[in-house]
């Protein structure tokens, strides 16, 4: 399997708060797009039922659930595709974008619409526990290009509120950083009080 991160299963950056609490830890994913390819496809074919996923840019969030599993994905030209059927569809650029020969890609769109960033997180409340779980992708700009957020053990499927957290919808987390991070479960994602705390 092609390993997707940079150095151990450890977290390759960790942010703290100006008070020292934990606010998120990311492990580095590689850019490159055999990369992208295999772990775009396990998210969205594994995982599509409890995702939600779209831009997050400031001022504003797109938070999309998939309408069922993928009908196709695919990848031409540096862009993948994931098409829903009657739900729709979306291309995310993840390679190199060359264009035809009779209509080349200028150098500088080329570097603008690849992937130079892309991260799994665990986002953390105030408390400093786990709140929140996902994957990231910015292109060449440093804009983003698509967030990811794994089922949350304190979101209702209609994304309301919890009464009391579903520790089992952390099996999306679980399941791609063992595969992906070469992770293990830990107790810490089952500590945290959720958005209410």
């Amino acid at each position: 399997m092609t390993q997707i991160w940079t150095g151990s299963s450890e977290p390759t950056e960790v942010t703290l708060s100006e008070d020292g609490v934990r606010k998120r830890e990311i492990w580095a994913v590689s850019t490159e797009q055999d990369v992208l390819d295999a772990l775009l496809r396990d998210i969205f074919t594994e995982h599509w039922q409890g995702i939600r996923f779209g831009p997050l840019i400031e001022g504003a969030a797109y938070e999309w659930k998939c309408p069922a599993a993928p009908e196709s994905i695919s990848v031409r030209d540096g862009y993948m595709t994931i098409m829903f059927g009657n739900g729709g569809h979306f291309h995310l650029c993840i390679g190199d974008n060359r264009g035809t020969e009779k209509f080349p890609t200028p150098d500088d769109l080329r570097k603008r619409r690849k992937p130079s960033r892309a991260q799994l997180f665990r986002g953390f409340g105030r408390d400093g526990k786990p709140l929140s779980w996902g994957f990231e992708m910015w292109n060449g700009a440093g804009e983003p290009m698509i967030s990811v957020f794994f089922p949350n053990p304190f979101l209702e499927d209609d994304d309301r509120l919890s009464e009391e957290p579903v520790f089992e919808r952390l099996a999306t987390w679980r399941a791609i950083a063992k595969k992906w991070l070469n992770r293990d479960p830990e107790s810490l994602d089952e500590e945290g009080k959720g958005f209410r705390g």
